[in-house]
């Protein structure tokens, strides 16, 4: 088991890698006060030993899954569960999930009783590499994501790779998606996944690249927590990602990976990413796509999907869109440009992809 110390200017949060993190740490964690663990219905359905070992007697709240269901229904649904269920400011939420369930269960932990501490226990590769990891909470709002939320660190992350074994093939491609992106980022994770490009669905080698990626979110969370500068990199690919996650119904991952496409070209194009690093970036980001499942989207009108970019938070005013995009090695920087040049340049790119 590996330990990794996020020391943020609002609270420490430990994470643990390894399968036997759980095993350590849950009967330490669940002892002494009440527990509220919330989950989503595909992870309660394949895993009903895992509740059944640490979590016998507790209040299990199962949300359905999808990405639809974060939103202020199931939240208020959630809030008023721990309420009946008479849960104290000094019991704990354990969100056991992907993104979803973290970002919405950390959102609880930090309105319920203005604050009650949160164990993430991420199953998916995302979750386990980025999203469970810094703080950020939310629920969707509408068609923008992720507006509505808060800065809170949960106690403690558990990440188990064991979780990973389940996972469908659509689900590690996700999780590469945030992956490269840290690939954009550091210039030591950048080579690792371009010398072993055909280990990229072996669960050995990702599992070796989660703690490289935990660890460099982490160390830019502990400079920069409530994203006014540094922690904007993290955002590489997720201005359009998530405009094009919400339009054609993709996964988060599958939409960062389109995003970081489009984006990196577009910097490119404006000189701002280096080309032949930016080439690399854009020929990596392409081999994930090209894994299984193939999506084939039909971008001829991706000009009004451009338009779901005018909610991003890092956005200066509504004529201009903002995006992190990688400069070169282990260097990322902000473009921004007129929502109509924008709107242009990724109906371009999209059209040639």
């Amino acid at each position: 088991m590996q330990e990794i110390t996020l020391r943020a200017p609002s609270a420490t949060a430990n994470i643990f890698v390894g399968d036997d993190a759980l095993d350590k740490r849950l009967p330490i964690l669940t002892a002494t006060q009440k527990n509220f663990v919330l989950t989503d219905s595909n992870v309660y359905k394949l895993y009903p030993n895992f509740f059944k070992k640490y979590f016998d007697g507790a209040e299990i709240f199962v949300l359905p899954a999808g990405e639809e269901n974060k939103n202020f229904q199931s939240l208020q649904a959630i809030l008023e569960r721990m309420s009946t269920s008479g849960l104290l400011r000094t019991s704990r939420l354990f969100a056991v999930g992907g993104g979803v369930i973290g970002d919405i269960g950390g959102l609880a932990s930090a309105l319920y009783m203005r604050g009650i501490s949160c164990v993430q226990i991420p199953t998916t590769l995302l979750a386990q590499v980025d999203s469970s990891v810094g703080g950020k909470t939310a629920v969707d709002l509408g068609e923008v994501k992720n507006i509505v939320g808060a800065f809170y660190q949960p106690q403690e992350v558990l990440v188990a790779p064991t979780f990973l074994n389940t996972l469908p093939k659509r689900e590690i491609k996700c999780g590469l998606g945030e992956m490269i992106k840290y690939g954009a980022l550091s210039g030591d994770i950048f080579e690792l996944l371009q010398k072993n490009t055909d280990k990229w669905t072996d669960l050995a080698f990702l599992t070796e690249l989660i703690c490289d990626c935990i660890t460099h979110k982490a160390r830019v969370v502990e400079r920069d927590e409530k994203e006014t500068g540094e922690r904007k990199s993290l955002n590489v690919g997720h201005t359009t990602g998530h405009a094009i996650e919400l339009a054609y119904g993709f996964s988060h991952g599958e939409g960062v990976l389109y995003g970081m496409l489009f984006e990196t070209q577009i910097a490119i194009e404006q000189g701002v990413c280096e080309k032949e690093y930016g080439e690399q970036l854009v020929a990596l980001i392409q081999k994930a796509l090209a894994l299984a499942p193939l999506s084939t989207p039909d971008f001829s009108k991706v000009g009004e999907c451009a338009k779901l970019a005018k909610s991003d938070k890092k956005n200066k005013d509504a004529k201009t869109v903002a995006m992190a995009v990688a400069k070169c090695k282990n260097e990322w920087t902000m473009l921004y440009l007129p929502f109509d040049e924008y709107q242009n340049s990724l109906t371009k790119w999209a059209n040639r992809a």
